[in-house]
């Protein structure tokens, strides 16, 4: 096993399934049944999940965008929540801890909790992002795998991997087996925002971008680098 404690972004857009907005719960327990494999044969897993089928940007121009950043906050709580239902219907001990406190529905969000929860085989769930308005959730699972010490950040997306331009557009978009976090910034790639690819290049944390909508992915990219793209230093 190369890579022991991962942070698995999820988007809040695959939650919704075929779907595009809200949550499609057999699509849920399927992710999480899908976690609970990886779980079982000894990952520490922690997740990071965005809010994207609930809310995306400001509803209107005059809305402040703290506000909007708030309220989508609280749409990842609602799909954390969700998610840790699954894993719970599944027998899978799981925690979820916001950036922002919820002491009725969730714990808040403390390093060494977090740390401690996965060393006891527990799944463990971030929702609310970084706490702070202006920051994204990639930016958070960043954040969230350098505080924890995590061997990988694992982004799971639509498409199997990075590519030089959007593979959906051009039927000519080679992609990346792999790639340098120099090169994702300088080619202004879409894999993550600028802030956390310069934060995993800074603690040197490699992220692995595949494809999570074909079934068993997750743990066959675990165990075999060359179906998604690995973005790191070399």
């Amino acid at each position: 096993m190369k890579y022991k404690r991962i942070v698995l972004k999820l988007s809040g857009e695959v939650l919704a399934g075929k779907e595009k907005s809200g949550i499609d719960f057999d699509r849920v327990l399927e992710l999480a049944n899908e976690i609970k494999e990886c779980a079982n044969i000894g990952y520490e897993i922690a997740i990071v999940v965005g809010g994207g089928n609930f809310w995306r940007g400001k509803s209107n121009e005059y809305m402040d965008r703290a506000t909007s950043d708030y309220i989508g906050m609280l749409a990842t709580t609602m799909n954390a929540l969700a998610l840790g239902d699954a894993f719970k219907q599944l027998g899978v001990p799981v925690r979820v801890q916001t950036g922002v406190e919820m002491r009725q529905i969730a714990e808040f969000y403390i390093k060494d909790r977090a740390i401690r929860h996965l060393e006891k085989g527990r799944v463990v769930i971030f929702g609310c992002g970084t706490g702070s308005p202006f920051f994204s959730t990639d930016t958070a699972s960043s954040l969230r795998a350098a505080e924890i010490n995590a061997d990988i950040l694992v982004k799971a997306t639509k498409v199997d991997g990075v590519y030089d331009k959007d593979p959906k557009k051009y039927d000519d978009a080679k992609k990346y087996q792999e790639i340098t976090y120099i090169d994702v910034l300088n080619k202004k790639l879409n894999v993550m925002d600028s802030t956390a690819i310069s934060l995993c290049m800074e603690e040197n944390i490699p992220i692995l971008v595949f494809n999570i909508l074909e079934k068993g992915n997750l743990k066959n990219v675990l165990e075999n680098e060359n179906i998604g793209t690995l973005v790191s230093e070399k």
